[in-house]
C-alpha cells in the first residue's frame, strides 16, 4: 500500500513520468524511419562572445588600433588564410580545421541590432526580429512540430529556440538525472481495475522506473578517449552517449555561459574559447570512433559580438556582428562570407554582413531537411556550409 508519505516521494516523478516514456515510446515508433537521420547539436556561447577576438582580421592594422592591450599577436593565432585567424584557445579544433570540417562565419547578426542580451537571445531563438514575437515560439520548436513521431529535442536548458506548439524538448543535465535509484516497493496496476488516483500515480512511478531501467546503461559511458572536465564537455559526452543509444532526436541543445567580458577579457575569453574547443574537439573524436558524425552536425553562436574597441577596464562592451560555427563531416570547411569592415561602420560597430538567417535556412533545408520558409517566415538564401 502507498501511504501518503511514499505519495510524496512518487508525486517528484509526475513531471518526468508523463515526459520521459512518451518521449521512448514515440521513438520507438519511429526508429525504422529515423534511425539513420541527421542531427543538429546546438552551442549557444551565452553573454556575448567577441567576434572581433575569435576571427581575428590580422592583416588589418586598424584591429590592433582599436584594441592596443586586447590585440592578438599573428603569430598567435590559428592561420585561416592570408588575412583572418583563429583565437590560440580555438587551437584544438586544429584537427576539425585540418580535414575541412569547420565552417567561420563572420559578421553575423541581423538589422538594427540591439544590444540587450534579452532582446538578443529572444532574436536569435525566435528568428524574429519584432519584438511582439519574442514570446512565441522558437525556430526549432516551429521546425520540428510539423515533423514526424521523432520531432523532439534534447537539451541542458530552457532555450526558447526548442519552443514548439507539438513537438517536445526533455530537459536533462547528466546521465545520473535519467535513472531512478530508489524504488518503494509498487506493484503493477491495471487500468481496468483501478482508475483511482492513487493508482495513476503507482502507474506513472513504475513507467518511470521502467525507462530508468532501459535507460540505465547510458550511466556506464563507452566514449572514445576522455573528455575534460568542464561543463560544456560533460554535457557534450552526455549528448554523444544518447546519440550512441539511438533515442531519435533530431536537435540536442546546450549552453556554454560567461562571454559578457566587460573586464579582464584577455584571459576569461581564452579560458572560454579553449574549454569549448577542446570540448567540441572530444566529442567529434567520440562520435568518429562509434561511427556517428557523419550524423552530425554542429552550430555554435551567440546574440551579439562586441565593441570594437576595448573599453577602460581591459575589456569589451555590448557590440553587433558576431561570428559562428559549423562543425563536422557534412560541413564545407573554411570561412564563409565576409569579415566586417574596420572603418565603414554603423553607429561605431561593424556592420553584419550575413543574416542569421540564412544559417538557419541553411541548417534547416539542408541538413536537417525540415523547410526554412515558413519557419523564418519567408525565404532566405541558403549558404554554402554543407557538402553535396
Amino acid at each position: 500500500m502507498l501511504n501518503r508519505r511514499d505519495f510524496l516521494k512518487v508525486s517528484s516523478l509526475l513531471a518526468l513520468a508523463p515526459t520521459v516514456p512518451v518521449f521512448l515510446a514515440r521513438t520507438a515508433v519511429a526508429a525504422s524511419g529515423e534511425k539513420d537521420a541527421r542531427v543538429l547539436v546546438v552551442v549557444q556561447l551565452d553573454g556575448g562572445n567577441d567576434a572581433l577576438n575569435t576571427v581575428v582580421p590580422h592583416a588589418d592594422p586598424n584591429y590592433a588600433r582599436l584594441r592596443p592591450t586586447l590585440a592578438i599577436r599573428s603569430n598567435d593565432l590559428v592561420r585561416l588564410d592570408d588575412t583572418l585567424g583563429l583565437h590560440s584557445g580555438l587551437r584544438p579544433l586544429g584537427g576539425l580545421l585540418e580535414t575541412g570540417q569547420l565552417a567561420v562565419v563572420p559578421g553575423v547578426g541581423y538589422p538594427n541590432p540591439s544590444r540587450s542580451h534579452f532582446t538578443g537571445m529572444a532574436v536569435w531563438h525566435t528568428a524574429r526580429l519584432d519584438t511582439a514575437d519574442h514570446a512565441g515560439y522558437g525556430w526549432l520548436g516551429r521546425a520540428l512540430d510539423p515533423a514526424s513521431a521523432s520531432s523532439y529535442a534534447v537539451h541542458a536548458s530552457v532555450p526558447g529556440a526548442l519552443r514548439g506548439r507539438r513537438s517536445r524538448a526533455i530537459t536533462l543535465l547528466s546521465t545520473e538525472e535519467m535513472l531512478l535509484s530508489r524504488r518503494i516497493g509498487l506493484q503493477p496496476v491495471q487500468a481496468a481495475e483501478d482508475d483511482s488516483p492513487l493508482a495513476f500515480v503507482r502507474r506513472q512511478a513504475l513507467d518511470g522506473y521502467a525507462t530508468s531501467d532501459q535507460l540505465a546503461a547510458l550511466a556506464q559511458g563507452t566514449e572514445a578517449g576522455s573528455y575534460p572536465s568542464s561543463g560544456l564537455a560533460q554535457r557534450l559526452q552526455l549528448v554523444a552517449r544518447l546519440l550512441r543509444a539511438n533515442l531519435g532526436a533530431r536537435v540536442y541543445y546546450t549552453v556554454q555561459g560567461g562571454y559578457d567580458t566587460h573586464a579582464g577579457q584577455r584571459f576569461a575569453h581564452a579560458g572560454l574559447l579553449g574549454d569549448f574547443a577542446r570540448a567540441v574537439a572530444s566529442f567529434f573524436t567520440d562520435l568518429s570512433a562509434a561511427g556517428l558524425a557523419e550524423r552530425v552536425a554542429l552550430l555554435a553562436f551567440s546574440e551579439f559580438g562586441r565593441t570594437i574597441r576595448e573599453n577602460a577596464s581591459a575589456g569589451t562592451d555590448h557590440g553587433t556582428a558576431g561570428c559562428v560555427f559549423l562543425a563536422g563531416p557534412g560541413v564545407r570547411g573554411g570561412v564563409c562570407g565576409a569579415m566586417p569592415s574596420l572603418t565603414e561602420l554603423d553607429q561605431g560597430e561593424p556592420r553584419m554582413t550575413t543574416d542569421f538567417r540564412r544559417v538557419y535556412a541553411t541548417v534547416l533545408d539542408n541538413w536537417l531537411g525540415l523547410g526554412s520558409r515558413d519557419v523564418l517566415n519567408g525565404p532566405y538564401e541558403r549558404l554554402a556550409l554543407l557538402r553535396g
